[in-house]
């Protein structure tokens, strides 16, 4: 499966084996932190030669610096084999119950890049490439877009408002950048080579579901139907019209036989 490249990602990164840049590869990655810089027109390459400056003297980072220029990356991630950042706090305790371990440990960390007061930056493009390369690391690294995004916000609440802080500069809100992030996700996979998959529930209540269908005598073929959820289930959704008008018909004519 390919995903649309809609905009390059730019290898800029820290020097190895510095305090901000360990080195240390990560297991997996299994979710992504949303960041945004807290700087009002502090450019993506700024912040990476802040952090260059000042490698030894603190560890904070991220991987990825996004800005209406581009796409910018400082400790391998999608570019290279992946590493650690350090982006969040390890005492906060929301990312080991919700992902089962540690942000700094196996997420992305990916910063927004924005402008209010100072306006050197174009927010919407830079909320552009934001959108498209948290999509991307779903992408890339099997995540569910629905799920494997979280807020800085969210898992320390008490010190943090990114990137809250940043989209309402913009004009966009928390659950907006989400929404559009799984808008983008499926917009960038060619129509041909989205596949449905279906969770196991969701396969127990369609079996389920056919049986009352078919002792209802609405369907007729129900172990048939059964098969093809379970391995044809985009061809189920494509057969969705066709189904539910032979069932309106077989509907009706039991009507009209009860009321002879």
């Amino acid at each position: 499966m390919t995903f649309k490249n809609k905009y390059p990602i730019t290898k800029k990164y820290l020097t190895k084996g510095t305090k901000r840049r360990s080195g240390f590869q990560i297991p997996e990655v299994g979710f992504i932190v949303a960041h945004d810089t807290g700087n009002d027109g502090s450019t993506a390459l700024q912040n990476i030669a802040y952090y260059e400056r000042s490698n030894n003297v603190m560890s904070a980072s991220a991987h990825i610096f996004v800005d209406d220029t581009g796409i910018y990356e400082c400790i391998p991630l999608l570019t290279g084999e992946a590493e650690k950042a350090w982006h969040v706090l390890y005492e906060k305790p929301l990312d080991n119950q919700i992902f089962g371990d540690d942000a700094n440990d196996i997420a992305a960390g990916v910063e927004l890049c924005f402008s209010h007061l100072r306006g050197s930056i174009n927010n919407e493009e830079s909320y552009k490439r934001y959108v498209w390369v948290l999509a991307y690391i779903c992408f890339k690294f099997e995540l569910d877009p629905t799920k494997a995004i979280i807020g800085h916000h969210i898992l320390d609440p008490q010190r943090k408002t990114d990137p809250q802080n940043a989209l309402s500069k913009m004009g966009k809100s928390y659950d907006q950048l989400l929404q559009d992030v799984v808008k983008e996700y499926y917009d960038c996979l060619p129509k041909e080579e989205i596949i449905l998959k279906l969770k196991s529930w969701q396969i127990k209540m369609a079996h389920i579901a056919l049986d009352n269908l078919n002792e209802k005598g609405l369907v007729s073929d129900s172990e048939d139907w059964k098969k093809k959820v379970e391995d044809k289930p985009q061809e189920v959704l494509n057969d969705i019209p066709w189904l539910f008008f032979v069932m309106l018909d077989r509907l009706s004519n039991k009507t009209l036989e009860g009321g002879n």
